[in-house]
C-alpha cells in the first residue's frame, strides 16, 4: 500500500470534483475548490472519519469493496481506478467486457436526474446503481447475493418480480429476459463464466426458461413500454429511454410518462412516498 501516493490521489480527485459533477447542489460559495471530504465518504457509504485518515496517510488498507466504492464516488475512469487499487496494494480488477466499475459518463447522467426514476444495468440485467426514485418505483435491487443480482433469474425463481409487472405482460416479458439473455452471452463468447453459469442454473432450475432460451430469441430487450404494478400507487405505465455505453455491456434506463397523464403524476408522487416494499 502507497499510503502517500494513496493520499495524494485522494485529496487531488476530490479537489477537481465540482459538487455538480455528483448530483449534489452548488450552495453557497465555498472556500476551496472541490468536494468537501464528507461528501465523498457519504458518496463512497463509509463514514467521514475513515476517509479522512486515508487522506492523512494514517488509515489502513481498504478492502477491494472499499476501494470500488471510492472510485465510482470519485467519479474515475478505468484507468484511474486500476491506479487506486495498485496504490492501496490491490490489483486491480480483470477489464472484461461486463465490469462492475459504472461507466463515469453514464453515472454523470444518473446524478443529474433528480425527478426521473432511473437505474444503471449490465447486459446480464444486474443492476450496477439507481437513483432513488427508481428505488422507489421498481424496488432496490443493488448488491443482491449470488444469482439474484441478476433480473432473468428473479423472473423465472422468484414471484416477487413478476409481481412488478402488469400481469398481462408477464408473457411477453419472459421472452424478453431470455432472448436478451441470449443476446449478451453471444456477445460475450464462450469464455464469460458468469455468463455462461446463469444459464446453465436457470436451464437446470426452471423449465419455463428451457422453453424459452430452446426458442433461440435473440434482441436487445431495454427500450420498451411497461406497466409497472406499485405497492401503493397501483398501475404506473411507463416508456423506457435507454442510453448504452460505447461497447453496450452497461445500460442507463429510464422511467418516463407524458406529461399531464395520470401515469406521470403518480412518478411524482414516488418521491414523497419512496422506496416501497415490494411483496412476492
Amino acid at each position: 500500500m502507497d499510503r502517500p501516493g494513496l493520499a495524494d490521489f485522494l485529496r487531488r480527485r476530490r479537489e477537481l470534483l465540482r459538487p455538480e459533477d455528483v448530483g449534489l447542489g452548488a450552495g453557497a460559495r465555498r472556500r476551496t475548490p472541490g468536494l468537501r471530504r464528507e461528501e465523498v465518504a457519504s458518496l463512497a457509504g463509509m463514514s467521514v472519519d475513515y476517509y479522512t485518515r486515508l487522506e492523512q496517510q494514517r488509515g489502513p488498507q481498504p478492502s477491494e469493496q472499499m476501494v470500488a466504492a471510492i472510485a465510482r464516488a470519485l467519479r474515475c475512469s478505468l484507468d484511474e481506478r486500476d491506479h487506486l487499487f495498485h496504490l492501496a496494494g490491490h490489483n486491480a480488477p480483470l477489464r472484461v467486457r461486463r465490469a462492475d466499475h459504472v461507466d463515469p459518463a453514464i453515472l454523470r447522467v444518473l446524478d443529474r436526474l433528480e425527478d426521473t426514476p432511473a437505474i444503471v444495468v449490465n447486459d446480464l440485467g444486474e443492476t450496477l446503481v439507481e437513483n432513488r426514485l427508481g428505488a422507489a418505483l421498481i424496488g432496490s435491487t443493488v448488491g443482491l447475493p449470488g444469482n439474484e443480482r441478476y433480473q432473468p433469474w428473479r423472473w423465472f425463481m422468484t414471484g416477487s418480480e413478476r409481481a412488478k409487472y402488469a400481469p398481462e405482460e408477464h408473457d411477453r416479458l419472459a421472452r424478453a429476459q431470455v432472448a436478451s439473455l441470449r443476446a449478451a452471452v453471444g456477445a460475450a463468447g464462450p469464455g464469460d463464466r458468469r455468463a455462461q453459469q446463469l444459464v446453465a442454473d436457470l436451464e437446470r432450475e426452471s423449465p419455463e426458461f428451457r422453453e424459452l432460451w430452446a426458442l433461440h430469441e435473440v434482441r436487445s430487450r431495454w427500450e420498451d413500454h411497461k406497466t409497472f404494478v406499485h405497492p401503493e400507487l397501483g398501475r404506473i405505465a411507463v416508456d423506457c429511454q435507454v442510453l448504452h455505453t460505447d461497447n453496450r455491456a452497461q445500460a442507463l434506463l429510464l422511467f418516463t410518462a407524458p406529461a399531464g397523464t395520470e401515469d406521470a403524476e403518480k412518478l411524482a408522487l414516488l418521491g414523497v412516498l419512496g422506496t416501497q416494499t415490494f411483496a412476492g
